[in-house]
């Protein structure tokens, strides 16, 4: 079994970044080089602005290239409670952005040639109980009604074409969903930024900040960079020199496994439908089909801070015998992959977006980043050049988590919490 995730471990690795050490005056300076960062440096490069990306690590290293592969339409969260909180328009325009997220996605892939697999699957959200089945039923009528009518609920028996298991008792599809290759998108979304003329620095995280004229000097182990603007897109991976982020994310670590290639008849016998699936537990898991027709598994197996070695293999066997229980047709099925990352989330589990403490920031995904980060980095962009863009979260108020400072001591007891909620209801 590999430690590394899958969709680094089958993608050829971007490398075009820049040789020699870290030096520069630049318009803007992005900080991440996942999905946010390379989109925003993607669009700025293409309108003519000098751009720097500086990397921690490598392209995708973190949750761009640790996550599940799904890209789902709409919001995670309760419509009919979103509808409550924000309005029926907010609400409206809230679920839509993840929609828009997917389209930015497909045109990026498109206009760039980027080879990567992408396909509108459609999502299944299963009801893992049947006293969940009223609650999602109601869910699923608020969000046809006022947001998505490109959506279904399918009962038990109209699952069986979907998914083989006992473990489900119902469903919403929606059908806008879609999947693609992480690694291979990440990668060619920054071969793109370069080809557009972007600079993009790997191993090269930013140890502090300090004003520079009207914008920041950016100071690194290899050399630092001036820039006029800064764009933050390093959600749960945030380093010390970004404070007044670190109280208002949460790292939680998620957990992902990925079996040997599946038989056709395994895959009849498993999850015929080839969507992305989601239960509805609150520690719950969601799995898809990758493209060579593994089954990748994962979900909050553990309620960590920390993703290496140690902590993944603890979480892995935890996510191994969760896939046995819903599919113990496939409990025999050897694991190829395991891995982890971390989720940048949000009190409330809703995305930030714009401008503090200096700098042009989107994070907060909350374990959704991967349909709605690109895009997200498109609209910062296009606000740093002056233009009139919707950002459907700016104007979200986003306080500092109580006692947190960064390192978040409370997420046993959260996760001791959503265990007794899963038992209970």
């Amino acid at each position: 079994m590999r430690q590394v995730p899958y969709w680094q471990d089958s993608a050829t690795p971007f490398a075009g970044a820049a040789p020699g050490p870290v030096a520069g005056d630049y318009d803007v300076a992005v900080i991440g080089a996942g999905f946010t960062g390379l989109g925003a440096a993607r669009r700025l490069a293409m309108e003519g602005k000098s751009v720097v990306v500086l990397e921690a690590l490598r392209v995708g290293a973190g949750a761009s290239g640790r996550n599940g592969g799904h890209l789902n339409n709409g919001i995670a969260h309760s419509y009919p409670a979103a509808m409550e909180r924000f309005g029926a328009e907010k609400a409206r325009a809230l679920y839509r952005a993840f929609d828009d997220g997917i389209a930015t996605i497909e045109r990026i892939i498109a206009e760039e040639g980027i080879d990567c697999g992408f396909r509108r699957s459609g999502k299944l959200k299963l009801a893992s109980k049947e006293s969940h089945v009223a609650g999602l039923r109601r869910n699923f009528e608020a969000v046809h009604r006022e947001a998505d009518p490109d959506t279904e609920w399918l009962d038990r028996a109209a699952l069986e074409a979907e998914v083989v298991s006992d473990a489900f008792h119902g469903g919403m599809l929606q059908r806008r969903s879609a999947m693609m290759h992480m690694g291979r998108f990440v990668a060619g979304l920054a071969d793109a930024a370069v080809r557009r003329g972007a600079v993009i620095h790997e191993e090269a995280p930013v140890t502090a900040r300090t004003r520079s004229g009207a914008g920041w000097r950016l100071e690194t182990p290899r050399g630092a960079v001036t820039a006029g603007q800064v764009v933050l897109a390093t959600g749960a991976y945030t380093g010390d020199a970004f404070p007044w982020f670190r109280r208002r994310i949460v790292p939680v670590g998620s957990f992902i496994i990925a079996t040997a290639p599946l038989t056709e008849a395994q895959i009849a016998g498993s999850v015929p439908g080839d969507r992305t699936f989601v239960n509805s537990m609150n520690i719950g898991n969601y799995f898809r089909l990758t493209p060579d027709r593994r089954l990748i598994w994962g979900g909050r197996a553990r309620f960590s801070a920390r993703s290496d070695q140690r902590s993944d293999a603890r979480s892995g066997a935890v996510l191994k015998a969760a896939l046995a229980e819903v599919f113990p047709q496939l409990a025999d099925v050897r694991i190829d992959y395991c891995w982890g990352g971390l989720v940048d989330m949000t009190a409330d589990r809703f995305p930030r977006a714009g401008q503090a403490d200096g700098v042009w920031f989107s994070m907060g995904y909350s374990g959704h980043g991967a349909q709605i980060a690109t895009h997200m980095g498109e609209i910062i962009a296009d606000r740093i050049m002056g233009r009139a863009r919707a950002n459907p979260w700016e104007d979200l108020p986003w306080a500092a988590v109580p006692m947190h400072s960064g390192k978040p001591w409370f997420l046993p007891l959260v996760g001791m919490y959503y265990k007794m909620k899963d038992k209970v209801s």
